[in-house]
């Protein structure tokens, strides 16, 4: 369990991110065009999971947006961007702002917010997950972590970009 804040009140997940250096729990997201999308795909290539609670808030927004760009110039990088929203409103907010560059993967049918020790428990998020970005490098292991504390922050974008050099 891991406790992070929104607007200064604590809340707590469900347990904790992978290690870094473990082999990254396997999952299955649904895409935009309902197409099932697993880690497996991503074999031989590095995968950014940018991870928030919903994208339709402004943080979660702006972290698609900047990840969104940053992909653009990355060979050999993939980035997958994380929530429990439905299919259908990801991709309607792809298509309304030309995100291109990302995937958008839906966990209303998987268990990874348990997999990945991100799902909250308590407060007015229960269900939803915690902004958080996982690096996994092309053989399946963590690269890098990073849950960001209070929620309503961005992640740090740097760091996790860097984790990709």
């Amino acid at each position: 369990m891991t406790t992070v804040t929104l607007k200064g009140n604590a809340f707590e997940t469900v347990g904790s991110l992978p290690a870094v250096g473990s082999a990254a729990p396997a999952f299955e997201l649904v895409k935009t065009d309902l197409s099932v999308a697993s880690l497996a795909d991503y074999e031989g290539q590095k995968l950014v999971l940018n991870i928030f609670p919903s994208v339709d808030t402004p943080t979660c927004a702006t972290s698609v947006r900047k990840f969104n760009e940053s992909a653009a110039a990355l060979k050999d990088v993939n980035v997958m961007c994380v929530s429990a929203d439905l299919p259908f409103a990801a991709g309607r907010f792809c298509g309304a702002e030309g995100i291109d560059n990302v995937d958008m993967g839906s966990t209303f049918r998987s268990t990874f917010g348990a997999d990945y020790g991100l799902s909250f428990t308590t407060g007015p998020l229960k269900g939803l997950l915690s902004r958080s970005v996982v690096i996994i490098d092309e053989s399946g292991k963590v690269l890098y972590t990073e849950q960001v504390a209070e929620t309503a922050d961005e992640p740090n974008y740097d760091a996790a970009l860097a984790a990709l050099a």
